[in-house]
């Protein structure tokens, strides 16, 4: 009885056995094979070996995708630094080994700091990495998306062969340029007026590297009438300058409250919004001083013309001194005439005191106040004048 039993259990411990090895060998992976149909034709990926060859097919080749990324946001401003996060994985049936990761920024992105290469030693199908590269976003380059190529190289083995394939995969990073699109304060006339036209201007700039569109400009409020409320600029180039200006009318003196806006989309085409509150003084229209007379002055050229007291004061200043120049003349004639009086006499003085000389009449005589006696021969010696 117990050879028996013993016997039994040798019986059941080989028939395990025997279940486990046959197990293993179904469990084991078999190669795929192009069999030759006895028509003598085959199929594209098969090779002809005669009606009872066979030849082993390629195994798939692997697939390595970018399953998820990330650069710290919506978007990269312009000159900034960041980090690019992206995770890959082994999408084929067979592991890769020897893979060589290059990340090239292209035109809008350089590497900040360290390497664009790195090297993975083994990646099994279905495993995932991460990998981190610092990243700078060029400042001259355009807002928007732009670009970010990860090409992989490996090497993998099928049917006992190693082979060696590359992919490229492409990214895409938002690039945003900052907004300096600059507009000055607003420039009020010196005074305005209620009734009448005035204007206020604004410059604007745009100091960005990217370009402004769709800029209106709004005067909202009221008390007033304005040639366009809403007027269309358009778009300002890099760099651009220009004005807006806004002309309104006032209808009554007093305080006038109004505000300014300027509506644009900058160049991630995000519409933004710049206000200016102003507050003005209208002063009253200056009142005419008799009936008729805004049209005498329109007439002449509007309130530049001078008053007629004006006229009046210049053509008495004019006459005066017209009647001092006169005055001024005669009396320089009449000195004149004078001065030659004076000469005359003097001259007359002259020509008597030579003649006193000749006929011997002495210093202290008095000959000037009566003429000279011509000598007679019968006269005695010796000059006779009266007393």
């Amino acid at each position: 009885m117990k050879h028996l039993y013993h016997r039994t259990i040798a019986i059941i411990v080989a028939l395990l056995s025997t279940l486990s090895l046959a197990l293993a060998v179904i469990s084991l992976p078999h190669q795929a094979y192009a069999v030759d149909g006895t028509d003598g034709t085959s199929g594209t990926n098969s090779t002809s070996q005669g009606s009872d060859g066979a030849t082993p097919l390629a195994g798939p080749v692997p697939n390595i995708i970018i399953t998820s990324f990330a650069y710290g946001g919506d978007s990269v401003a312009a000159g900034s630094k960041f980090n690019l996060d992206f995770t890959f994985q082994n999408k084929g049936q067979v592991a890769v080994t020897n893979m060589v990761v290059t990340v090239d920024g292209g035109e809008s992105f350089a590497i900040a700091g360290g390497t664009n290469t790195f090297y993975v030693d083994a990646l099994w199908a279905g495993y995932a990495m991460t990998q981190s590269v610092p990243m700078q976003a060029l400042a001259s380059a355009k807002s928007g998306a732009q670009s970010v190529t990860v090409n992989f190289r490996y090497e993998y083995v099928d049917a006992s062969a190693r082979s060696s394939s590359q992919s490229d995969v492409k990214i895409s990073v938002p690039i945003s340029q900052p907004d300096r699109f600059e507009i000055s304060d607003p420039v009020v006339p010196d005074q305005v007026i209620a009734g009448q036209e005035n204007t206020v201007t604004m410059e604007y700039v745009n100091k960005g590297k990217g370009d402004i569109a769709n800029v209106e400009a709004t005067m909202e409020g009221e008390g007033f009438d304005a040639t366009m409320k809403t007027q269309y600029v358009g778009n300002v180039a890099s760099g651009a300058t220009g004005t807006i200006g806004y002309a309104f009318t006032p209808h009554a003196s007093g305080e006038l409250k109004t505000t300014l806006k300027v509506t644009y989309e900058d160049s991630d085409g995000q519409t933004k919004t710049k206000e200016f509150p102003l507050t003005m003084s209208v002063a009253d229209a200056p009142a005419a001083d008799q009936p008729g007379a805004s049209d005498s002055v329109e007439g002449r050229g509007g309130d530049r013309g001078l008053p007629v007291p004006a006229y009046v004061a210049i053509a008495v200043g004019v006459v005066a001194v017209i009647a001092a120049i006169v005055l001024l003349v005669r009396r320089r004639r009449k000195q004149k005439a004078k001065k030659n009086d004076i000469d005359e006499d003097w001259d007359d003085w002259s020509e008597g005191k030579d003649d006193k000389t000749d006929t011997g009449v002495t210093d202290g005589a008095a000959a000037d106040t009566a003429p000279i006696a011509p000598v007679s021969p019968a006269s005695p010696a010796g000059p006779s004048h009266k007393a």
